[in-house]
């Protein structure tokens, strides 16, 4: 068992419905969901370039997966996530874009969020104590003769290269593109996908995400709203 802390809309938010559409799969029942008609793509280009992010579903990263320590447990983990999502006021991103980073497309805060930065970093501190250190296997699959030096000590320190000063908020919506399909894809995705960008996005709660065993698929196991709340949602 792995789990994460992430970001996610709603199961009921226009974007959330959205997204488990274009991926294939809703990140709240773990069933599959029609792809999308698009112009310009055909359906089975949608499934192949969905197939990696489908398994994580539709998130945004502020815990990367990991293990929980020996000593820790799940109704641990739980409690002190309740108890730190009400410690935090939610907040807004004022409007998020389809944007490319590297050879991949997905949803980007349209200008920088120092909320957004202070909350991922926040999460990546306080839950670190959970974290089981990671085996030799999980720190090679990161490729570290890749990584920067501040990269390559983030992946020893905190168990994943891009958290601190390397975080980018993003909701990932395609795996690696060859340069050929860039435009084709950032057109598809922007007709899809912008008429429902034109709000903010309220950051309001952490999404607790499990994957029951190695290589399934990731479900919302709970939801922790943020701020002080007489009840908790559960997923």
């Amino acid at each position: 068992m792995r789990y994460a802390i992430y970001f996610t809309p709603p199961s009921s938010d226009a974007l959330t419905l959205a997204a488990a559409s274009w991926l294939g799969r809703s990140v709240y029942s773990g069933d599959p969901v029609e792809h999308p008609a698009v112009r310009g793509l055909g359906l089975h280009e949608i499934a192949f370039h969905t197939a990696l992010p489908r398994r994580y579903g539709f998130h945004a990263t502020l815990k990367a997966p990991f293990h929980l320590r020996g000593d820790c447990t799940e109704a641990t983990l739980l409690r002190e996530l309740m108890r730190f999502a009400g410690t935090l006021e939610p907040f807004e991103i004022p409007r998020l874009v389809v944007g490319r980073l590297g050879d991949f497309y997905g949803l980007v805060p349209e200008a920088p969020c120092a909320a957004l930065d202070y909350l991922a970093a926040a999460v990546v501190q306080q839950f670190d104590v959970y974290r089981a250190p990671l085996s030799e296997a999980e720190i090679e699959r990161r490729n570290p003769d890749g990584l920067s030096a501040s990269q390559f000590s983030n992946l020893h320190r905190w168990g994943h290269p891009y958290v601190m000063d390397e975080f980018r908020f993003h909701m990932t919506l395609t795996g690696p593109l060859l340069h050929r399909d860039f435009g084709r894809m950032e057109s598809a995705l922007a007709g899809y996908f912008e008429p429902l960008l034109g709000d903010p996005v309220e950051i309001a709660n952490l999404a607790l995400f499990v994957e029951k065993e190695p290589g399934a698929p990731f479900v919302v196991h709970s939801l922790h709203p943020m701020g002080r709340v007489a009840a908790r949602k559960i997923a």
